[in-house]
């Protein structure tokens, strides 16, 4: 039985001269390749147009990174950006938040489903949720090889013991490890792939997604709920939130997970009715 994995993987994948490709940076790229091949296939099957397919790519990049990085400023930083605000722009100084990247969407998504799928908000959102749930657990997989967003000291065989100075550590200093702990980008990997699952099942074998919204709440609330739930085990990722009974994660995920009951309860009487 393992006692613990000592976590050592360099967040760099490869160096060519003064460029870096970062695992991080990587698997957001193929979160979005894997995401386009998904989506294109779902809208082949609706009679979407392949021009509308790359356009709502566009909307959904320049929504995730823009929304994630946002939120991370305004929701986690705002003491520092409030006097800084052309520092937002410095995406290279890293800060992204998951939260934020879902409002971009959500923003993008009803502009688009508006003015050029012209569909129904809630049918747009049913069969974005695939590709966004895989996409999800590819960049979880950049925050494991990054040695961020990990959990509370545990005694788990599985726990990991992730570099803390992880920065200085790659400029050649010697690793401080952290106490064996919760993987709990792992954790967030797997709820996203069986959210894929889920939804996927629903979109394909089922007619649930004649009911508008319904696959959406349902991804909402496996999602956030789990998100909700995991922050329990999470350490926090700033230090206003030690004196917070919920934290940040936990308080932009109520919304969301009330948002995914009132759709799932509002779908329910056409369900019933299928079934007389």
């Amino acid at each position: 039985m393992l006692n613990y994995i000592t976590w050592t993987v360099d967040p760099v994948l490869f160096s060519f001269g003064p460029l870096s490709v970062r695992w991080y940076g990587l698997m957001w790229a193929i979160g979005f390749l894997i995401g386009y091949s998904i989506i294109s296939r779902v809208y082949k099957n609706e009679g979407i147009s392949e021009e509308d397919t790359e356009k709502l790519f566009m909307y959904m990049l320049i929504g995730t990174v823009v929304g994630a990085r946002v939120g991370d400023c305004f929701f986690y930083h705002w003491d520092y950006y409030k006097d800084h605000p052309f520092d937002v722009i410095k995406v290279w100084n890293g800060g992204l938040s998951s939260h934020g990247g879902a409002c971009g969407i959500l923003l993008v998504l009803w502009y688009y489903s508006k003015k050029v799928v012209k569909k129904n908000f809630l049918w747009v959102m049913d069969r974005i949720v695939l590709p966004v749930a895989v996409c999800g657990a590819c960049i979880r997989f950049g925050n494991l090889m990054n040695h961020e967003i990990y959990g509370h000291a545990t005694d788990v065989p599985w726990a990991f013991e992730f570099i803390t100075n992880i920065h200085g550590w790659m400029n050649g200093a010697e690793p401080i490890f952290s106490p064996p702990s919760h993987p709990t980008q792992i954790y967030e990997m797997l709820y996203c792939l069986t959210t894929f699952g889920i939804v996927s099942i629903l979109y394909w074998k089922t007619d649930v997604k004649k009911n508008e919204g319904f696959i959406f709440g349902v991804f909402l609330i496996c999602v956030f709920f789990t998100r909700f739930c995991l922050e329990f085990i999470k350490n926090n990722q700033e230090s206003f939130e030690e004196t917070m009974f919920f934290n940040m994660g936990q308080l932009l995920s109520l919304p969301l997970i009330i948002w995914g009951v009132w759709l799932i309860v509002r779908a329910i009487p056409n369900l019933l009715k299928k079934e007389e």
